[in-house]
């Protein structure tokens, strides 16, 4: 897992942890690409992560933030567990478009987390997205309710490091299985998303689109198979296959279905396949 930096600190974890952050790649611009920038992002204590909003969210609706479910603050959640409801302080540096913190944002609740077949944290803040935008003039990004596509130039944008990865979606992964947890139907980086410890959470932005696709977790650090920090992918047929040096993130598209009006969770909801407790 590309883990909490304490954790990965303290058991020289995963995905490269060097001392300096990766520097983004030069944009291959399409004409219909948008400016993906730090806005709108956020930094945790260990981890990075996002203010969201869904398609049917309204702006006078508590804003949401999105990391990975091993970046939840009482611990990885064990394999098979859903935590909804959960109350939580956490607190969260909200970045602008150069990656200056504005302001504090603080959770008062973890509306769903789980490590099982995704890696997702949801908190819900105190504030809007209304306050937030009238305040400092930052909107959410919006979570894509479409299941992302093989060759999509991505942006990985993490708040912790104030670094950009760029790359593309190389494709998706039956199962990703790493230590205990495993993970269905994962996105694959291309390479040069070279992802490190403390960008666990980040948001992966298609920047056809400006939305997010996925949210960044792991990467096979140094060839193991299927252990912690060094995922292996397993097909349909039960095939392992290990990429040194290659990471990994999560879907988003399944989320949106499981929240109604006020951006309330519903994991009975027509269409909603998020893992309930």
């Amino acid at each position: 897992m590309n883990k909490p930096l304490v954790a990965a600190l303290a058991s020289l974890a995963i995905t490269g942890m060097g001392v300096a952050p990766a520097v983004a790649a030069p944009r291959t611009a399409k004409a219909a690409a948008v400016t993906v920038n730090f806005a709108g992002t956020v930094s945790l204590s260990n981890c990075s992560g996002s203010v969201i909003r869904f398609p049917n969210s309204a702006d006078s609706d508590p804003a949401l933030v999105l990391t990975n479910g091993h970046c939840l603050e009482t611990g990885f959640p064990s394999p098979g567990e859903v935590i909804t409801g959960q109350s939580s302080s956490r607190t969260f540096g909200l970045l602008n478009s150069s990656g200056t913190k504005v302001a504090t944002l603080r959770a008062n609740q973890v509306v769903y987390s789980t490590m099982t077949d995704t890696d997702i944290t949801i908190y819900r803040t105190t504030t809007t997205y209304a306050a937030i935008k009238s305040s400092y003039g930052i909107s959410p990004l919006t979570v894509s309710a479409d299941h992302p596509v093989a060759g999509t130039a991505i942006k990985v944008v993490s708040g912790y490091w104030k670094t950009i990865y760029s790359c593309n979606i190389d494709g998706f992964v039956y199962r990703l299985k790493e230590g205990d947890w495993t993970w269905k139907d994962s996105v694959r980086y291309t390479s040069a998303c070279n992802t490190i410890g403390g960008t666990s959470g980040s948001p992966v932005v298609d920047t056809s689109t400006g939305q997010v696709v996925a949210v960044n977790n792991t990467g096979n650090e140094n060839g193991e198979t299927c252990t912690v920090d060094n995922p292996c992918e397993v097909d349909a047929n039960g095939n392992v296959t290990v990429r040194q040096g290659i990471n990994y993130a999560e879907e988003t598209y399944i989320i949106p279905a499981c929240f109604t009006t006020g951006n309330v969770l519903n994991l009975s909801a027509s269409g909603c396949t998020l893992p309930k407790p």
